[in-house]
């Protein structure tokens, strides 16, 4: 892991950017003296890591004594993307813009984004436990699709934050029955992309015996503040 540049916040937090081979990445760690708990942080099917929401997000956290890092992985964020996924992304517009079904081309987009980042993101969660500022536990924060894939596979991650604003693969809603951290589920319960029926029947599915639902009304990206803050009462409940 390289460190290409870093910066110190109004409050206290440092942001550093990284690469790890071709894995480009930012990680925000507190003022602390100590080792801190780890938070991966996914921004939902594969966008950016300097979008603006996941960036406000990272900082709060790492504020509140989180290490938090995120990553563009295989074809996310500003990684290069085949002649195929373009052709997908084109087809997925053009089938928004014409009102027409999108869950067959939802599968085709995010299921392969799943299978090609989780790797990264597993070899990332490596590279930062061996850095002394970041102790563990570690807790996962974002995209659900994802998060499922980690959170069932990996025992390091010991506390899931899930944003239930994604489409979510066939393969990941069985793989769901695995999940047995906690978890916290966020739903917009007026979300125009997400049927709130398939966001609740896959919560029902989480194997977790504690995980909690909040649903807010509103649209798409109009999650309240408030859960951020309640996100990190949460994280510190499991991981510290």
């Amino acid at each position: 892991m390289q460190f290409t540049s870093e910066q110190r916040l109004d409050d206290g937090v440092l942001e550093r950017e990284f690469t790890l081979g071709e894995i480009p990445g930012t990680l925000w760690t507190p003022g602390s003296a100590t080792p801190v708990p780890l938070i991966l942080m996914a921004h939902n099917n594969g966008l950016p890591k300097k979008d603006s929401r996941l960036v406000a997000r990272a900082r709060h956290t790492a504020a509140c004594g989180y290490a938090v890092a995120t990553i563009d992985a295989a074809g996310c964020g500003d990684r290069p993307r085949s002649a195929a996924d373009e052709q997908i992304r084109a087809d997925l517009r053009r089938a928004m813009q014409a009102g027409e079904p999108v869950d067959g081309i939802f599968e085709a987009l995010v299921g392969p984004l799943v299978e090609k980042a989780a790797p990264e993101w597993l070899t990332t969660l490596d590279a930062l436990l061996a850095l002394p500022e970041i102790g563990g536990p570690v807790g996962y924060s974002g995209w659900t699709a994802l998060g499922i894939r980690l959170a069932a596979s990996e025992p390091r991650i010991e506390a899931a934050g899930f944003f239930a604003g994604g489409y979510v693969p066939l393969a990941q809603r069985e793989e769901a029955r695995q999940v047995t951290v906690p978890l916290l589920v966020l739903l917009q319960w007026d979300d125009e992309g997400n049927p709130r029926q398939r966001a609740l029947d896959l919560f029902d599915s989480f194997g977790s015996k504690e995980k909690t639902l909040h649903a807010n009304l509103g649209g798409h990206t109009g999650t309240p503040w408030f859960e951020l803050e309640d996100g990190c009462r949460f994280l510190d409940r499991h991981l510290k």
